[in-house]
């Protein structure tokens, strides 16, 4: 089968990005319901965290393995695979009714995860190979993967305030169902590589590498960032990384080829990835706990007040952002869209313990969907333009895998500058709200800064040029891993 004709790729790429969103929702959707877990389940305050942790741990650790896994045995096929593991978690989780039951659920969905995000871009690599389109379909991918996470904010205050938090899980059965078999209809089936072989040790190194780096990172705050249980994580996770290194640099057939971080505009886009990904990470959940905890909104409410960021970015994203792209180049749009963020970001620092919606919540919104809708964009073109087609799903899964990388350590970061803070003030005689909101704001203007770092960071040093150029080896790079 060849490339599909225009209308079925357009059509592949809803498919894609619907199995996308599935993922990235569950990363906040389940943040609302925890309450109601807690209460229903019995869990403590601590055990609670792994009904998050489970799902970022076994997700982070698979992302590279399932990148690779795609080039080597096709994309499409580890897309079916990613999406239907996943739902089968999904229907575990919603019919847990037991902590441990839930918590292994949520584990296997992370893996799942893991393999859909890893070659979705891949797959999208493939469909769209003329820069104008492919610039346009990045656009859509962008505003799911920027937008998903402030639309499971509102859709799980809606099940869980409507019907129970069972149903923020069920909901992706028919969902999942749906995209697996409209997989099957319309994307191309793929080859993997010829003689592609696993680098077994590499993956075992790296998967291990990446649990342990999050484990430790997730459980930062509650063990204490110099407690030695933390540093002897992370210095594990380091040792870990260096054995993969040594591995990947005598391997005949590298799990990741060393090699890829000397494209330039692929190194410096995972870098912009992790520290956006922190700033990002910031508005989902810091400004949802302002929201609730601060102004005592509900969590339906906490929801739609997300929309009018969220429709700003769908606006940006699904048209003008792919014309600024092709007319200005990866740049320029890049560094506007993550400074404009990043004042959305001080605009919220600002916001005091009585703020009202209307002006103090809705502009930084506002910046906010208008930085990430242009920013996402030029993000992705930049990590996938110049990697060839045989190497699609191994990029795929080093990009997601600064972004995951980047949003857990930046959220444990600002978790933790916000309690700090707030312990600060409360010992100096603040009320508590008073004290919980200076903390968010010290927060908030630490991800402002993240966010200005990224914009500096990309507009300096990523390769100039229009998307034709960005796109240019990657088009005309001989397509062995999609033959058919």
């Amino acid at each position: 089968m060849t490339i599909a004709d225009s209308r079925t790729r357009w059509l592949a790429l809803i498919v894609l990005c619907l199995g996308d969103l599935m993922i990235v929702l569950d990363v906040t959707i389940v943040g609302v319901a925890l309450p109601s877990i807690r209460e229903d389940l019995g869990f403590s305050e601590e055990s609670l965290a792994w009904v998050v942790n489970a799902y970022l741990l076994t997700f982070g650790g698979f992302l590279l393995l399932g990148g690779r896994l795609g080039d080597i045995v096709g994309h499409r096929r580890m897309f079916l695979a990613g999406i239907g593991l996943f739902t089968f978690a999904s229907v575990a989780c919603g019919l847990a009714g037991s902590q441990g039951m839930l918590v292994a659920a949520r584990a296997v969905q992370g893996i799942g995860g893991a393999i859909v995000s890893a070659v979705a871009l891949s797959l999208i690599v493939t469909l769209f190979t003329e820069p104008a389109e492919r610039a346009k379909a990045m656009g859509v991918f962008g505003f799911v993967a920027s937008g998903g996470g402030s639309i499971g904010v509102l859709l799980g205050g809606v099940l869980t305030d409507t019907l129970d938090w069972h149903w923020i899980f069920l909901v992706n059965v028919p969902v999942g169902i749906a995209v697996f078999a409209l997989t099957l209809v319309l994307l191309p089936a793929s080859r993997g590589q010829a003689g592609g072989r696993l680098d077994v040790a590499g993956a075992v190194t790296v998967t291990a590498a990446s649990m342990v780096a999050v484990y430790a990172i997730v459980n930062g705050n509650d063990a204490g960032w110099t407690s030695a249980r933390t540093l002897g994580l992370l210095a594990l996770a380091a040792t870990l990384i260096g054995v993969f290194l040594a591995i990947e640099s005598r391997t005949s057939a590298p799990l990741v080829p060393l090699g890829l971080f000397r494209l330039r505009n692929l190194a410096i886009s995972n870098v912009v990835g992790v520290l956006w990904a922190a700033a990002m990470f910031a508005w989902f959940f810091l400004a949802a706990l302002y929201l609730q905890l601060v102004l005592g909104y509900s969590p339906l409410e906490v929801g739609l007040a997300f929309l009018p960021g969220n429709v700003i970015m769908g606006v940006l994203s699904l048209g003008l952002s792919a014309k600024i792209v092709m007319r200005f180049g990866i740049r320029a749009p890049l560094a506007a869209g993550l400074g404009t963020a990043a004042v959305g970001l001080v605009l919220f620092a600002r916001a005091p313990v009585d703020g009202s919606f209307v002006v103090d919540v809705l502009p930084g919104m506002i910046l906010l969907g208008v930085g990430a809708g242009i920013a996402f964009n030029p993000v992705l073109l930049a990590a996938m333009g110049d990697v060839a087609p045989s190497e699609a799903g191994l990029a795929s899964g080093v990009v997601n895998t600064s972004f995951m990388m980047g949003g857990a350590l930046g959220l444990a970061v600002l978790a933790s500058l916000a309690a700090s803070r707030t312990d600060t003030l409360l010992a100096s005689g603040e009320g508590a709200v008073e004290a919980l909101n200076g903390g968010y704001r010290v927060a908030f203007l630490a991800g402002a800064l993240f966010a200005a770092l990224a914009a500096t960071i990309g507009g300096a040093l990523l390769r100039p040029g229009g998307a034709a150029e960005a796109h240019s080896e990657a088009v005309g790079a001989p397509a062995t891993a999609e033959a058919e």
